[in-house]
Formats: structure tokens, C-alpha cells, sequence
């Protein structure tokens, strides 16, 4: 995933490996639903923002072939390596300060990336300037003030405390410049930056395994900043992760918004009928 150097989520932490699994089996089917309904096909040219994991990337070099080309990019690349296997080109980017890389690109994606990106209006020209007239960009972003419950059916003390080590949670991704109602704006966003053919829709699971998976990661990976920032004491986080190991908790997470539009043809020339 794109991450500047406030990024609470670190992808050399050890979780992370467990974070990216638990989100490719909760969002990999409903983007790939996107990939065929853009018209994913042989021969495409696809550029995967903020890779973290190879599993989106792996999806898009077999679906493309080898006269396809899928280049996946991210600030830490340790964990897309992996996709190289299937043919996809893996190369350490920033895409709010790189330039593009050469294109241009059938498809641009990205997932959970911008949410996190400092200079977002920066990333998201990055991409749009990168597609070929015609082509595609999907972005999907979570919008956690959307729906703010990680247990949005609070009727106890545990889910209580889960619901409040999320809200710590949010401040801290608030306090490094996270924009927690950015998947709302997503729409909007690519019509400004001229594309047409606009739609959405949103996403979020409920009381699955791979929620539980996620949030034991997550707060793993967090709970030293929880607690040095007075959001929650170890003895709630080894409480709440206790509750979670049991399956107690239906867990949900925050709502994926899954934006797209089409680059336009290029007008033609003043005069020339089409």
C-alpha cells in the first residue's frame, strides 16, 4: 500500500501478512466483480497502485496474459514480490511524488491506498494521467465515518470496548492525515478529474472469519500506539483480542466504496466532423 512516513500500518511489521490475507478474502472477489465488469481482457495494460499484497496483481497478469502487461507498484514492495511469479513487473513507487511510470494504462487500480496518501488530489492525477483514452480507473477506499462500529450491534460490554479501541484506532489514522470520509468523495472526485462514465457502489462484510483475522491484526499491529497515546490500556487490548479468539464478536468493517470512470477519447480536431 502507498504510505508516507506517518503510516500506522507498516508493511514490514510482522501482522501485515495476516492483515493482507485477511483483506484479500474479504474484498478480492467483489474488485475482481469490477475487473470483469470494466472488461478486464488479453492483452491489457494494467497498472496496480499500492500493491501491498500479490494477490490483485497475481489476478490481473492471468487474466491479461502474456501479451498483457501488469505493473504493480507500492512504497514497500517486500510483500508483492510474489507476484513476479505470475509475470507481473514489481517496482518501488510513490505514486504522490513519482511521476507516472510509462504507460499508457488500460486499467489503473487501487484499493485502501488514497485514504492514507497525504497529497490524495496529487495520487489521483497521477493515475487519471496514466490511463490511455479509453481507459479504465477503479479506486476503492474505505469511508470509516460512514459507518463507524467495528460491532454494530453494541448490546454488551464487549462490544463495547471493541467500538472503543476502534474510535482510538481512528483518531490515530485521523492524526496522520487520513481522510475518514474519503470513499464518499470518490465519485465526485473522478468526475473533476474529467472522467466520464462515472458509477459506484460499497461493500462491507459482517460477523465473517476473516473479520476476525482483520481486526486481530490490526490491533496488533497498533496496540503499542494505543496505548502510549492513553486510548486503551493493555489489559483492554488483551481483553478485546480474547473476545475475538472466542467468537464473540460479529465484527464488520468500515464500507469499501468502489469508484470507476473512462478516460475520454481525445475531441477531435476544430472542424473535422466525426
Amino acid at each position: 500500500m502507498a504510505q508516507d512516513e506517518g503510516y500506522l500500518l507498516d508493511n514490514r511489521q510482522a501482522e501485515a501478512g495476516a492483515r493482507f490475507d485477511a483483506l484479500s478474502a474479504l474484498f478480492d472477489a467483489s474488485t475482481f466483480r469490477h475487473f470483469e465488469r470494466l472488461g478486464v481482457d488479453e492483452g491489457w495494460r494494467c497498472w496496480e497502485v499500492g500493491a501491498g499484497g500479490p494477490a490483485v496483481a497475481a489476478w490481473l497478469a492471468r487474466r491479461t496474459g502474456p501479451r498483457g502487461r501488469v505493473l504493480a507498484t507500492d512504497i514497500d514492495v517486500s510483500r508483492a514480490g510474489a507476484a513476479a511469479a505470475e509475470g507481473v513487473e514489481v517496482r518501488r513507487h510513490d505514486v504522490a511524488l513519482d511521476p507516472p511510470p510509462e504507460g499508457p494504462f488500460d486499467l489503473v487500480h487501487a484499493r485502501l491506498v488514497l485514504v492514507h496518501v497525504a497529497d490524495r488530489d496529487a495520487a489521483l492525477r497521477s493515475m487519471t494521467e496514466a490511463l490511455r483514452p479509453g481507459g479504465r480507473l477503479l479506486v476503492e477506499d474505505a469511508d470509516p465515518a460512514m459507518q463507524p462500529l467495528i460491532c454494530p450491534d453494541e448490546y454488551g460490554p464487549e462490544q463495547e470496548l471493541a467500538n472503543r479501541l476502534r474510535h482510538g484506532f481512528r483518531r490515530l489514522l485521523r492524526d496522520r492525515g487520513a481522510d475518514l470520509a474519503y470513499g464518499r468523495k470518490l465519485p465526485r472526485l473522478l468526475r473533476e478529474a474529467g472522467l466520464e462514465q462515472v458509477g459506484a457502489d460499497a461493500y462491507f462484510p459482517l460477523a465473517s472469519p476473516a473479520c476476525d483475522a482483520l481486526e486481530t491484526a490490526t490491533v496488533q499491529q497498533v496496540r503499542d500506539r494505543l496505548v502510549a497515546a492513553g486510548l486503551a490500556t493493555d489489559e483492554e487490548i488483551e481483553r478485546h483480542l480474547s473476545h475475538v479468539a472466542a467468537g464473540r464478536l460479529d465484527l464488520a468493517t468500515s464500507p469499501m466504496i468502489s469508484a470507476w470512470g473512462r478516460r475520454p477519447d481525445p475531441a477531435p480536431p476544430s472542424g473535422v466532423r466525426g
